[in-house]
C-alpha cells in the first residue's frame, strides 16, 4: 500500500477511534431531519415529491460544524503536539502527507454525505411511497454535494496547515465556509453590479444552486475542482515551508 492511501486509512480510522465521528454524525442527522420535516413549513407542505431542500440545507451543516470539526486536527494538532516532525522524517513525500490526511477527511465527509440516501430511498422507495421521484435532481445533487466536501474539505485543511490551535483552525474554518456559502446572500443586499456579480462568482451557494435543481453545469464543477486544487496546493507549500524555517 502506498503511503499516501497508508496516512489517509490511518486517518479515517482516528475519527471512529474516538467518539467524535459518532457524536458528529448524530447531531448532523438529527439537524437535517429537523430542518427537512420542519423547517419553514417542511417537506410535508412542498406538495411534491421532491429532496432538494436535503441538498439546501446540507451544506449548511457541513459547511458551519461538519467539516470545521474534522479538519481542525488535520495538521494544527500535528504541528502542536509535535508528531508532525516525526511524520515527515519518514520516507514520505510531503505531497503524501497532504494527499492522505485530505482523502481521510474526505472519507468521513462522504460517509456522512452518502448517509443522506436514506431519505429518498426511504421515502420514495421502502417503506413509504410517496410518489414517484424524478431521479435526475437527485443524482446531481449528490454530485454537488461531492463536489462541494471535496472544496470545503480542501479548505479547512488549509487553514489547518497554517495554525497550531484547533480551536482557531476550527473557528476559521468556521468563517471561511460560512463566508463563501453567505456570499450569495450578501449579493442580493448589495444589488445588480460588478461587486455583487463577483460574490455570486465565488459564492458556493449560487454553484450548488444549478445542482439542485439538475443542471449540471462543466463552470460550477470546474470552480470546485480549481478550489480543491489549489488549496491542495497551498497546504503542500505550506507543509514544505519547514523546510526554510
Amino acid at each position: 500500500m502506498s503511503p499516501m492511501l497508508t496516512i489517509a486509512k490511518r486517518e479515517f480510522r482516528s475519527y471512529f477511534d474516538a467518539p467524535l465521528a459518532y457524536v458528529v454524525m448524530c447531531l448532523s442527522f438529527l439537524a437535517l431531519g429537523f430542518m427537512f420535516f420542519m423547517l419553514r413549513g417542511g417537506f410535508w407542505q412542498v406538495d411534491r415529491a421532491s429532496v432538494q431542500k436535503v441538498f439546501e440545507y446540507t451544506p449548511w451543516g457541513l459547511s458551519l460544524l461538519v467539516i470545521p470539526v474534522v479538519t481542525m486536527r488535520l495538521i494544527a494538532e500535528e504541528r502542536r503536539s509535535g508528531t508532525l516532525e516525526m511524520l515527515i522524517t519518514l520516507p514520505v513525500k510531503d505531497s503524501d502527507v497532504i494527499a492522505g490526511k485530505y482523502l481521510g477527511a474526505l472519507g468521513l465527509v462522504l460517509v456522512l454525505v452518502l448517509g443522506t440516501l436514506l431519505y429518498p430511498l426511504a421515502m420514495f422507495k421502502a417503506p413509504w411511497h410517496l410518489g414517484p421521484l424524478d431521479l435526475g435532481p437527485v443524482w446531481s445533487g449528490y454530485l454537488g454535494l461531492v463536489l462541494f466536501s471535496a472544496a470545503s474539505v480542501a479548505v479547512g485543511l488549509l487553514i489547518s496547515s497554517f495554525v497550531e490551535s484547533q480551536a482557531v483552525a476550527f473557528f476559521l474554518t468556521f468563517a471561511a465556509l460560512g463566508t463563501l456559502w453567505f456570499l450569495d446572500d450578501l449579493a442580493e443586499v448589495s444589488g445588480q453590479g460588478m461587486i455583487a456579480n463577483a460574490l455570486r462568482y465565488v459564492s458556493f451557494q449560487t454553484r450548488l444552486s444549478g445542482f439542485w435543481r439538475g443542471l449540471i453545469d462543466t463552470r460550477d464543477v470546474i470552480y470546485f475542482l480549481s478550489v480543491t486544487a489549489i488549496a491542495l496546493v497551498v497546504s503542500f507549500r505550506a507543509l514544505e515551508r519547514r523546510k526554510w524555517a
